[in-house]
């Protein structure tokens, strides 16, 4: 029997087939079948996006309101120093819980990749704080940091009586106990998708490093790392999603306090949409927070697809 050959990417064949209508190449039942995620998209979506735009051009207080007030919100939400205070802690919360993800994330993938004994527990382990929900986790680590019945206490209690952790309730130091908190919970996340990464290494390139004299740390440095530039890309965008969204760890934990100390712009939106009845600076803030999202991820959504063109020439 003659083995079956299926056409080559680039062959007539495929070129052929590619040049035929859309109607020929996916048949209606499939257009119905992507009928509702269509519809979710184009109203659940853009359409709640469009109308939070247009709310943001209101003087709407407690129910959306037809009059135009141009960028009245926006001058007003950039007035307003709670506001300002919560996009400066995102930053700051922003840049270390990323870059502490990637680089605990990184080393527990390569730790896990050396084939060490229950590889599979440890696995379990690494990830499970993952499967948490924020609001857990925000707890958990609420007690753990409390001055009164946490480690501070239990520290003390031992003998150690300048021992120190209430960062909790230090106006200086809160956010970074929320960084600490979902650090724990989300690197297990980096790791798996990491190792993903690290497994779809071939083995020669080991053997012929070896070979060559070369450090294992330098390979990993020149080597593997940019080899993992797809697994990578993919972790920064989970991890900067949970970033903006940030809003379960901070209430479960501090409330935003001490006093303003740990706000977000989540929780701001969230105070202002229900809490103070001011539907209109709730959507200036949104679409603030959505400018800003796109900014940053849409030209690095733009060079990761020039980087596969290149790779793909």
């Amino acid at each position: 029997m003659h083995a079956l050959k299926l056409p080559a990417a680039g062959s007539k064949a495929t070129r052929a087939r590619l040049k035929k209508p859309l109607k020929k190449r996916f048949p209606f039942a499939v257009w119905l079948a992507l009928l509702p995620m269509v519809l979710t998209v184009v109203f659940a979506y853009l359409g709640t996006m469009l109308w939070t735009a247009r709310v943001s051009l209101s003087n709407s207080r407690t129910f959306p309101s037809g009059d135009f007030a141009g960028f009245t919100q926006y001058a007003r939400l950039f007035n307003n120093a709670r506001w300002l205070l919560s996009l400066q802690n995102i930053v700051i919360y922003g840049v270390c819980f990323i870059v502490a993800c990637m680089v605990i994330g990184l080393l527990l993938a390569i730790f896990i990749d050396q084939r060490v004994v229950a590889e599979g527990a440890l696995r379990t382990v690494f990830l499970y704080p993952y499967a948490m929900s924020f609001v857990a986790t925000g707890l958990v680590w609420q007690w753990i940091l409390n001055p009164e019945l946490g480690a501070q206490a239990v520290l003390r209690k031992l003998g150690f009586a300048h021992a120190r952790f209430d960062w909790i309730v230090d106006q200086d130091w809160v956010i970074y106990t929320i960084v600490i908190a979902t650090v724990w919970q989300a690197s297990g996340l980096v790791m798996a998708l990491l190792l993903a990464g690290l497994r779809g290494i071939d083995d020669e390139l080991w053997k012929a490093a070896r070979i060559d004299g070369i450090p294992r740390w330098r390979v990993y440095v020149s080597i593997v790392v940019p080899m993992l530039g797809p697994s990578i890309s993919t972790a920064f965008v989970l991890l900067f999603v949970m970033v903006v969204k940030l809003y379960d760890a901070v209430v479960a934990m501090t409330q935003g306090g001490p006093g303003t100390a740990s706000e977000v712009p989540a929780k701001f939106i969230m105070d202002y949409l229900f809490g103070r009845a001011n539907i209109g600076l709730a959507s200036a803030a949104s679409i603030v927070l959505l400018a800003t999202v796109l900014a940053i991820l849409a030209p690095f959504f733009y060079a990761r697809s020039r980087a596969a063109t290149r790779r793909e020439v």
